[in-house]
């Protein structure tokens, strides 16, 4: 779609807006023909503090147009962002006139929605006028804005037992099994690369180590840890132990031990020596994720084991103890239905978790159903997906705690975890809802610094840096990670206690 802006340099805002709104439509900035479909004309005009903005929009022969209107006020920070919410209001009213379409999170396209609930509750909006700003401002539909109360509400009594030098780690594995065919992420099948394995875990556990010492010195408290993939039970028991034991002894006191993640993941990796040695770490938390209790699905997406692997793998896990255990479902994945998916559900409620996430697939570059065009069910089925799990859930004792969208889901709909009481994990809130610092260790790790010192607008005072991206190169690249944890002890240094 050719996108004119006139009278501002909103492109960003405009390009979310565009990939939320119309999938598979690229922006390109270009003068509109005569014949030319496909448009959308956005110009903006601020007269003192009165800002003014009016979009024409042309899709697929139809055309529409609608103005919007709002006072700038506050410092120059607020102020621009007024501006933006005012370009993506604008730009999705025209929308909505011209097919009349309701996405279930309105204007919104950021990966944390409630985001701004949680703010706004820190602000001490009352929860109605939370709700109200939700729906009237950003268009969020009812279900979806009270989805968002209920998890903005978690993350804040989250917050209120956050000091400004906690932070949260994560240990990065990326290896599987095998490559699932939704997969997008930085992991490679054990099968192709075994022998990169033993390395990687030698280079893990030196950034650990130099990781550990780092955050002694700066006195920070890591208040969770979380091992994913990838599927980190791919390493051997061994390996396992190796990089926990690393973990412990390099963060020593720092380490508060409070609450410790593996995602186990996949129930073809889940052997009896693996659990005992995350017994002996302390692991409270393990994830069993089937994705899908449908043979045919697991078949169509590249998964080697059975419904009854899953079973089995969840009867050693309770054998060993582990008192919170998620399991994950997609909505939305090849071959499956409704119907499968409604099976798939109350086959894990049976097993009786504590915590499930129902995800919605995301159709990523790179992933195999892309690649090989496989099919997929549309949003109307993926709806009736979601719909049938959230009323289930909570007739169950579940309540939803964390969420967060991805570019290209299905239906524009969202990832939601669920837990019973007392079972939400620190970490998923943490990340999700930017609370505080994440330590990145491993290939394709991300390190997000978060100064919760200051006062202002948060989103002013965080930085980020990445480790390699791919397993030989971030066994190659010493010099990066520990240039990475350089920034991290520099930008902790200026940090306040």
């Amino acid at each position: 779609m050719k996108l004119i802006l006139k009278g501002h340099d909103e492109r960003y805002t405009l390009e979310q807006s565009l990939a939320n709104l119309f999938p598979g439509e690229l922006p390109v900035y270009e003068p509109i023909e005569p014949g030319d479909a496909d448009w959308a004309v956005v110009a903006c005009q601020e007269e003192e503090d009165i800002c003014r903005v009016r979009t024409e929009l042309s899709y697929r022969g139809q055309t529409a147009s609608r103005s919007f209107g709002c006072v700038l006020e506050g410092s120059p920070f607020r102020r621009e962002g007024q501006r933006r919410h005012a370009v993506g209001a604008c730009f999705f009213l025209a929308y909505q006139a011209l097919t009349g379409g309701a996405p279930p999170w309105g204007m919104l396209t950021g990966v944390r929605p409630d985001k701004l609930v949680t703010e706004a509750l820190a602000e001490g909006k009352p929860p109605e006028a939370v709700r109200e700003l939700l729906e009237r401002q950003y268009y969020v539909t009812p279900q979806r804005a009270s989805l968002a109360l209920e998890t903005g509400e978690a993350a804040l009594e989250a917050s209120r037992d956050l000091r400004p030098r906690d932070i949260a780690v994560y240990i990065g594995i990326p290896f599987c099994p095998t490559r699932c065919a939704y997969c997008s992420f930085v992991s490679q099948s054990v099968e192709r690369s075994l022998g990169k394995v033993a390395p990687y875990v030698e280079a893990l556990t030196a950034e650990l180590r130099a990781g550990g010492r780092m955050v002694q010195e700066q006195n920070l408290r890591v208040r969770a840890a979380y091992m994913g993939g990838g599927t980190p039970t791919t390493l051997s028991a061994e390996q396992l132990d190796r990089v926990l034991c690393t973990f412990e002894e390099a963060f020593g006191s720092a380490w508060t031990g409070e609450e410790l993640t593996v995602e186990a993941g996949r129930p073809d990796t889940i052997t009896a020596a693996k659990l005992a040695v995350l017994k002996a770490h302390g692991t409270d938390r393990v994830s069993v994720n089937p994705q899908t209790m449908e043979p045919h699905v697991l078949e169509a997406i590249g998964r080697r084991h059975s419904p009854g692997d899953i079973e089995a793998a969840m009867e050693l896990v309770r054998r060993y103890g582990f008192t919170q255990v998620n399991m994950d479902l997609i909505a939305g994945l090849p071959e499956d239905t409704a119907e499968g998916f409604r099976r798939s559900l109350e086959a894990c409620l049976d097993f009786g978790t504590e915590n499930l996430t129902i995800h919605t697939l995301a159709l990523k570059k790179g992933s195999r159903i892309l690649l090989e065009g496989l099919s997929i069910p549309g949003p109307e089925v993926v709806a009736a997906m979601l719909d049938f799990a959230a009323p289930v859930l909570r007739q169950k004792g579940y309540a939803p705690y964390y969420l967060y969208r991805q570019k290209y889901m299905a239906g524009s709909f969202e990832n939601v975890g669920w837990t019973r009481p007392g079972g939400r994990c620190l970490y998923n809130i943490y990340i999700m809802s930017e609370l505080c610092s994440i330590l990145s260790f491993g290939a394709g790790g991300s390190t997000k610094m978060l100064d919760l010192t200051g006062g202002g607008e948060r989103s002013a005072r965080i930085q980020r840096v990445f480790n390699p991206k791919y397993p030989e190169e971030y066994i190659q690249r010493p010099e990066k990670l520990l240039s990475n944890q350089e920034a991290f002890a520099a930008f902790y240094a200026q940090v306040q206690s």
